[in-house]
């Protein structure tokens, strides 16, 4: 009887898997080492397949994995549909049953997986310093109709914000299925099958485009005043395609990378900020970037920052929205709340990791009554969303500090229809991104770069009092001792709690004899560029005096500290630190 080839795999990694469990190999090899020095004459040393089989049934290895395999007889032919003949439509938002991992899908199958692959270009010049160069979307599905499963693609990459008319070069790409498919589709197949998705997806956008027109006019309606407020319900990518802004929003979970909402707050604010450039004066480039292309540049705008924020606030089970307004001097801005089951109202700034609690201020109280003065930065507020909601602030003032934050009324809160939105940005629908992969783990060493970026300062220091005449004199003891102030700071950033800052008081009041005096500049950093935190450094008056510290029994200090978060972004903290003897 021959086995077909999906079922003589399936059969071996049935029988490597026992094997593995039972440990069979490390018996085996046991076995063979006692055979050899027991069975063997000294002068024979060629051991055949016979004397190890018979040693193996001896022990009983063979009978235990026999008795450990069972046998099930069945029907290969019914489990092996036959492929359909004729052109099939698939409907986008189908769901592929979970494979058992040992079998891979037919090209049927395949072909109803609409999502395209995310391709993100970035230049990194010799500083570090990353920039945005192209993003495209790679229709994949051509493949299935290729003969031999292979093909080859040209495709045009074009420029990013203002430049995404601008052509910046050509790629050549060759698609290859691995394995390779039984069978393939016709051309025509695959060909009709992605102008329906096209016609079906454009049909879509059409009709979400005259629901969103019609609701607008109804919001407007309500009063006049809206017009002026931020309500932003479509937003650019970095191609120039008008999106929905509840499309930029997806649940993220950071598996084991990011234990809790506030390390994620911290993971988001020590991404670089960089507003999108612009080109002339007129105000602010209106550039919001897909998750992708964000991580892959470690830096963007407030929105960016604020998307990614919310998305992975989503992952750890909190009802999360960004909402949209304005800070200080009418500056527009973006930031993440959050809802507590008790109603409680959190704001998240996204470029800083701060939080906090909103409470509204009646406007309706007498003038004498004492209000709370609110603490965040925040004036004005025009709508907030998620990835399944969009709601308009209806009351009577858009300003923060008196609204009240109950969803559920639309009196305050006008919200659009949830079927119109997921019609556009639920998972499987083709005007929505692709789903995201997952976080990658950071690729920097934290101890190695830490030292190689002190060793650089250290370097940088010693220079720069060598050319003002002066000596340089390290302490490392002292600049170990920095350490846990560091480690504090850090901690701090991330849990909004103080810890540890008493053991190291104690520890430098003991290193720092009677007579003599301690200085020490902690500052934070989110590069690892050394030179030019060093020049930033040196713009501090403080940092800059103990740099060039004049004295008697000058000793100098520098202590740095990487701590590393995932996509290689990394929170640098440096603490440089001198101390002399008083001489009045």
């Amino acid at each position: 009887m021959s086995l077909p080839p999906e079922k003589a795999s399936e059969l071996k990694q049935l029988i490597h898997q026992q094997l593995s469990k039972m440990d069979v190999h490390g018996r085996i090899r046991e076995i063979l080492a006692e055979t050899i020095r027991e069975e063997l004459a000294p002068d024979q040393q060629h051991l055949s397949t016979e004397d190890l089989i018979k040693a193996l049934r001896r022990r009983g290895i063979i009978d235990d994995v026999m008795k450990e395999l069972n046998f099930v007889t069945e029907n290969v032919d019914q489990e092996l549909p036959s492929s359909p003949k004729q052109p099939v439509g698939f409907d986008k938002q189908s769901t592929l049953k979970k494979s058992d991992g040992t079998r891979m899908a037919d090209s049927t199958t395949m072909l109803s997986i609409s999502d395209p692959i995310h391709m993100v270009l970035i230049k990194t010049d010799i500083f570090g310093e990353t920039t945005l160069v192209a993003s495209y979307f790679l229709e994949w599905r051509s493949v299935l109709g290729s003969e031999n499963g292979v093909t080859s693609l040209t495709v045009e990459l074009m420029g990013v914000g203002t430049e995404s008319k601008v052509s910046v070069g050509i790629l050549n790409i060759k698609l290859e299925m691995y394995p390779p498919l039984n069978q393939t589709l016709s051309q025509e197949v695959v060909n009709t099958q992605l102008a329906l998705e096209r016609q079906k997806t454009a049909e879509k956008e059409r009709l979400f485009l005259v629901y969103a027109k019609q609701w607008w006019r109804e919001y407007l309606q309500i009063r006049p005043s809206h017009n002026s407020r931020l309500v932003k319900i479509f937003a650019q990518d970095e191609n120039g395609i008008n999106r929905p802004v509840c499309s930029y929003i997806k649940p993220l979970r950071a598996g084991r990378l990011l234990d809790t909402p506030r390390q994620a707050a911290r993971f988001v604010n020590v991404l670089g900020y960089e507003r999108a450039p612009v080109i002339g004066g007129g105000g602010k480039q209106e550039q919001w970037c897909t998750l992708l292309a964000f991580l892959c540049r470690n830096k963007g705008d407030c929105e960016d920052h604020a998307n990614l924020l919310c998305s992975l606030l989503l992952g750890y089970g909190l009802e999360a929205f960004v909402c949209v307004g304005t800070k200080a001097k009418a500056v527009p801005h973006a930031w993440v709340m959050t809802c507590g089951t008790d109603g409680t109202i959190t704001f998240w700034e996204s470029l800083t990791g701060h939080r906090y609690i909103h409470k509204p201020i009646n406007p309706d109280e007498p003038p004498l009554a004492e209000q709370a003065k609110p603490l965040y930065p925040y004036r004005t507020i025009g709508c907030v969303f998620n990835h399944q909601m969009f709601l308009g602030n209806c009351q009577p003032s858009d300003a923060v500090e008196t609204c009240i934050f109950d969803l559920n009324d639309e009196s305050k809160w006008k919200p659009m229809s949830e079927e119109a939105i997921k019609s556009v940005c639920a998972p499987g629908a083709t005007t929505s991104l692709p789903p995201f992969p997952p976080l990658c783990a950071s690729t920097i060493d934290a101890s190695v770069t830490s030292n190689e970026i002190e060793m650089q300062l250290r370097l940088l220091v010693s220079e720069h009092r060598k050319d003002l005449g002066l000596t340089t004199v390290w302490e490392d003891q002292l600049s170990y001792l920095l350490s846990p102030a560091l480690a504090s700071y850090e901690f701090e950033r991330t849990t909004s709690i103080s810890a540890g800052n008493e053991e190291f008081q104690d520890a430098i009041r003991r290193a720092v004899p009677d007579g003599h005096t301690f200085k020490g500049f902690p500052i934070h950093f989110v590069y690892r560029n050394a030179r030019r935190a060093f020049a930033t450094c040196l713009r501090s008056p403080f940092c800059e005096e103990i740099i060039c510290c004049r004295g008697d029994q000058v000793r100098l200090a520098v202590r740095v500290r990487v701590f590393t978060y995932p996509e290689s972004a990394c929170a640098v903290w440096i603490m440089f630190a001198c101390k002399y003897r008083s001489v009045l």
